[in-house]
């Protein structure tokens, strides 16, 4: 029997567990488990870019270009005339890195005046030109 029984005479009380059942049980987790655990940890390889411990590198010099309503041009706030203008932008358009052009324009100057100089910087080799602005106030 799996239980002992009580009966009347205490010398057949039989106290064994039948673990036959239990074993069952615990064999069938042990391979749901084998099963299951591949499976959940199973990974996705990923390349990940490697860091490297090298400087920076260096920002390029901007150089500040502006124009007045007068159509004077100002190089780094010093006035140039168009011949200096020529030979300072070939000098720009020679280092390395080439630095940034920065023109700021006054409202009421010449169209004709920043055509020239955006021209003259063109044909210079400056490649990076931008236009400084300031917001307005109401």
């Amino acid at each position: 029997m799996a239980m002992g029984t009580l009966s009347e005479n205490e010398d057949d009380f039989n106290p064994e567990i039948n673990t036959t059942p239990l074993v069952d049980v615990m064999l069938v987790l042990l391979i749901i488990f084998i099963i299951t655990i591949p499976v959940l940890n199973h990974a996705v390889s990923i390349d990940l870019p490697r860091a490297t411990n090298q400087p920076l590198e260096m920002k390029p010099q901007s150089i500040s270009l502006t124009i007045n309503q007068a159509g004077t041009v100002f190089w780094n706030d010093q006035p140039v005339d168009k011949e200096e203008l020529a030979a300072r932008i070939a000098g720009a358009a020679a280092m390395q890195p080439q630095p940034e052009l920065h023109m700021k324009v006054e409202r009421t100057a010449q169209f004709e005046t920043v055509a020239q100089v955006m021209a003259a910087a063109q044909s210079g080799g400056l490649g990076k030109i931008g236009f400084v602005t300031e917001a307005r106030e109401n």
